[in-house]
């Protein structure tokens, strides 16, 4: 008897300790990236791989300061020039990142933009905050962004097990709202 992908789902339910903010969020995200991958979408890692060459970069310009043959006070241009650059690298993740959990390519076959779904969930909160957005917001095909600030207390038990069809039907209802054709002024 073969099993389904729902069967393996529950008898391996995501567990979270319900006192650690981190992991809370860290597994909502993560089933976030599920639902919108499974309705699709194909995740985009452009930034991700700009970010991973930026840091590449910033290693390899720490390796040149560490190494570099010359002692201080001779070296100190060129260690000045090494501090400078370092911020390039925050600078671009901060602006394209902001709080990003997911970048998408369109679906195939689809006029449309790809996606950015970000979330937040402040330190001492409860409120979690899920925002899917065109990743594309210029683009005519681009939908207005929805968001949804739900607690994350309804999604889980006492025992922190995520409550997967509750928050699976939240996300999926909020990927609905984004999909629906704008009601178009007469």
């Amino acid at each position: 008897m073969s099993e389904t992908k729902a069967d393996s789902k529950n008898k391996n339910p995501k567990k979270v300790n319900l006192s650690d903010h981190s992991s809370i969020k860290h597994l909502l995200d993560e089933s976030v990236s599920e639902i919108v991958k499974s309705r699709g979408y194909v995740e985009n890692t452009r930034l991700s791989n700009l970010k991973l060459l930026i840091g590449t970069v910033v290693i390899i310009i720490a390796l040149f300061a560490q190494f570099y043959n010359k002692k201080f006070p001779e070296n100190r241009d060129f260690l000045l020039g090494c501090i400078a650059l370092y911020p390039f690298s925050l600078v671009v993740s901060y602006t394209k990142d902001k709080n990003a959990i997911l970048f998408t390519h369109p679906p195939a076959g689809a006029f449309s933009t790809g996606l950015v779904v970000s979330s937040k969930l402040p330190r001492f909160s409860d409120l979690y905050t899920l925002t899917v957005a065109s990743a594309d917001p210029e683009s005519i095909s681009a939908n207005k962004p929805v968001e949804f600030t739900k607690s994350v207390t309804q999604w889980f038990t006492k025992d922190g097990v995520l409550v997967e069809g509750l928050f699976w039907k939240e996300v999926d209802g909020l990927m609905n709202d984004y999909a629906k054709e704008p009601k178009k002024s007469k």
